[in-house]
């Protein structure tokens, strides 16, 4: 009996074949899996945000910042709600950054990892998207403007306003890297509503990405009057305009 020639193996054709069907199913899951992480990106900022306003609702009613002795607690920084800067005292009769580091702090400590946004102004980086805290300034009257976090965290030069501080505070949330690491933007503030737009390219608006002074939102980006925290977000189901000319919408439960 003459013994067989027929190797084992692959053909260089059934080969062929096997490479293009890899191809195939990876040109249609790779979209898949990209706007799944997109999407759970999204959905982790919208948590984190309602985490934020959370704890800025515990800090304020602890009166744990009381910078006029009036007994009304206001709201802070990322650096001070995370333990990471000292907070914000009634010094004589004056505002001022005391000594006092929270303890239990508000906020995870990885909150208090503040770094400097192109305006060498205070950002936190969590899971592909920048968060900006922003304060009101001490004005009596409407426009009412912000006051920034420092860029290591806590308090810059100029404090908040210790009566418009106990009503109000903003922060938004936009992507390290728009379309890779999130698409929409979003806001939060003292009413624990998170808004968000859709932070798409125009011809007349680049989208919020990264930390270029340029592409982080102004304070009032979504608000509906200009340099003016007092003002209500400008959302587009009652006709508001926002500042940045962009579209707001409430996100859903």
């Amino acid at each position: 009996m003459r013994p067989s020639t027929k190797t084992d193996g692959f053909t260089l054709v059934e080969l062929m074949i096997v490479v293009a069907i890899i191809a195939i199913l990876a040109a249609v899951a790779t979209p898949k899996l990209v706007s799944a992480r997109l999407s759970a990106n999204e959905n982790a900022t919208i948590a984190t945000l309602r985490s934020i306003a959370a704890a800025q609702v515990q800090l304020q009613s602890s009166v744990a910042i009381d910078t006029d002795a009036d007994g009304g607690g206001e709201y802070g920084f990322f650096g001070e709600l995370a333990g990471s800067a000292p907070i914000r005292d009634f010094n004589g009769g004056a505002p001022a950054v005391g000594t006092i580091v929270l303890d239990p702090t508000y906020l995870p400590i990885a909150f208090g990892n503040v770094v400097p946004d192109g305006s060498l102004q205070g950002i936190v980086e969590r899971q592909g998207y920048y968060y900006k805290m922003w304060l009101p300034n001490n004005s009596a009257t409407n426009p009412i403007a912000a006051v920034n976090e420092a860029g290591g965290g806590g308090n810059d030069a100029t404090l908040p306003g210790s009566s418009n501080a106990e009503i109000m505070w903003c922060c938004y949330a936009w992507p390290v890297q728009a379309t890779k690491t999130g698409n929409r933007a979003f806001m939060v503030n003292e009413s624990g509503d998170v808004v968000a737009t859709q932070n798409q390219r125009t011809a007349a608006l680049q989208p919020y990405n990264g930390t270029a002074a340029a592409t982080v939102p102004a304070f009032d980006a979504a608000f509906s009057a200009p340099l003016d925290m007092g003002s209500d977000p400008a959302l587009a189901s009652v006709g508001a305009a926002a500042q940045d000319g962009r579209t707001w919408t409430p996100v859903g439960n």
